[in-house]
């Protein structure tokens, strides 16, 4: 895997993307505390308020930036999303009231929506060979999961030394360094768009279009439900599961969200070689099918009570869902790139980035609210039914002919429809 970094130009992109994401880990402990000193016991309604907040940037604006920015160069897009990117975070520690928060972190998260979705569409640029480009989707999955490791070690090793409020200083730092890295490393020349531009409303719903027309990535979409649901359930209630169900200490919650990691991590660093033997198809399908077989697990978990074992299920049930997660988040850019153009590339990336989120929009609330309401169990549940009508939908839409799609009309930006 790690003999794509042999590729100047990925590697420092890589190196960018795992630098900015640690400092993006220290941003989420640091913001958390920073909640608290403001809200109190309200911390948990501003931190649910910017989270929503962070998701309707993504959701909302991902496609319009892509579309205002589509005849830019790629490089001075990246490096100015990453100076916004510093600049707020930079703000953070003088904020005094939570109106501030919300306002700093919609821009903040803006600058993301910029940067993702253009530094994703570059990869398959970089490296054309199909295995290069699966080895470097497992390394970028691995730096997702190692960051959410080694971020909250790193910040708690920190806490002993500094105040919360220095720990931006270092996503700062991750960002500033995201932007100096773009700026020494050569990126492809991409070819500039032929003929008139067409209209703002044609190119922000381009990638939107593309993903209907097309039945992997209507697939995909599906699918991206499948994913929302385990995370939320993980993300949104491992705390009470560990506190309140399990009467486990407070350092358990962290092993608990390990395992969901390791799962992850493990699948990750297995894929080239399961991807080349199975292909997409199967292997995504499998990590649908699980899902809500876990997520039941998980109910059953409740609903019966925890006895001595409950723990240890616990673990069991969160390692396979990170792993099935991963079977499925890992290989999702292929089908993107496989359905995309040079030209078209960034807005369908920019769609599979603001549609997945999307999806978050609905399960967050639903793991937070139902689990309150009616407890864990029926949460479980709640979310397991939207897992089986995602993995439905994905069996349903996914053709199982591997021969390419043929490209249509909409796979062009600026040629008359």
């Amino acid at each position: 895997m790690l003999a794509v970094l042999r590729n100047v130009t990925y590697r420092r992109l890589f190196a960018a993307q795992v630098v900015a994401l640690v400092g993006t880990g220290l941003l989420t402990v640091a913001l958390g505390l920073l909640a608290y000193d403001l809200a109190g016991r309200n911390a948990g309604a501003v931190l649910g308020t910017a989270l929503t907040i962070k998701m309707l940037a993504y959701v909302g604006l991902a496609p319009v930036i892509t579309a205002l920015v589509a005849r830019l160069p790629k490089k001075p897009v990246l490096i100015g999303a990453d100076l916004i990117r510093a600049a707020m975070a930079l703000c953070l520690p003088f904020i005094t009231e939570t109106w501030q928060i919300y306002v700093v972190i919609f821009l903040l998260q803006s600058a993301s929506a910029t940067f993702t979705p253009a530094f994703q569409s570059l990869i398959p640029t970089i490296l054309k060979d199909e295995r290069d480009y699966t080895r470097a989707l497992s390394l970028s999955r691995l730096a997702y999961d190692m960051e959410s490791l080694v971020s909250p070690a790193l910040a708690a090793l920190l806490l002993t030394l500094i105040s919360y409020n220095n720990l931006f200083i270092g996503t700062v730092a991750g960002f500033l360094f995201s932007a100096f890295m773009v700026t020494i490393t050569v990126l492809p020349r991409l070819s500039a768009p032929a003929g008139p531009q067409r209209s703002l409303w044609h190119r922000t719903t381009l990638g939107a279009r593309i993903f209907w027309r097309n039945r992997r990535l209507r697939s995909l979409l599906a699918l991206n439900l499948v994913v929302a649901a385990p995370t939320a359930l993980v993300l949104v209630n491992t705390v009470v599961y560990v506190r309140d169900v399990l009467h486990r200490p407070e350092t358990d919650l962290a092993l608990a969200l390990a395992c969901f990691g390791v799962g992850s991590m493990i699948v990750a660093l297995s894929a080239p070689r399961v991807l080349d033997r199975f292909g997409d198809r199967a292997v995504m399908l499998t990590g649908a099918a699980l899902i809500p077989v876990v997520l039941a697990g998980a109910a059953f978990l409740t609903f019966l009570g925890a006895g001595g074992a409950g723990w240890w299920l616990l673990l069991g049930l969160w390692f396979l869902l990170g792993a099935a997660n991963s079977t499925i988040l890992t290989p999702s850019s292929r089908l993107l790139r496989d359905a995309s153009t040079e030209e078209t590339r960034p807005y369908v990336f920019t769609a599979q980035f603001s549609l997945s989120h999307a999806c978050y929009i609905l399960t967050y609330p639903l793991a937070g609210w139902i689990g309150a309401v009616a407890g864990l169990g029926w949460a479980a549940l709640a979310l397991m039914i939207i897992a089986m009508v995602g993995s439905a939908g994905a069996f349903l839409s996914w053709p199982r002919h591997t021969a390419a799609e043929p490209a249509n009309e909409e796979q062009t930006v600026d040629q008359p429809a």
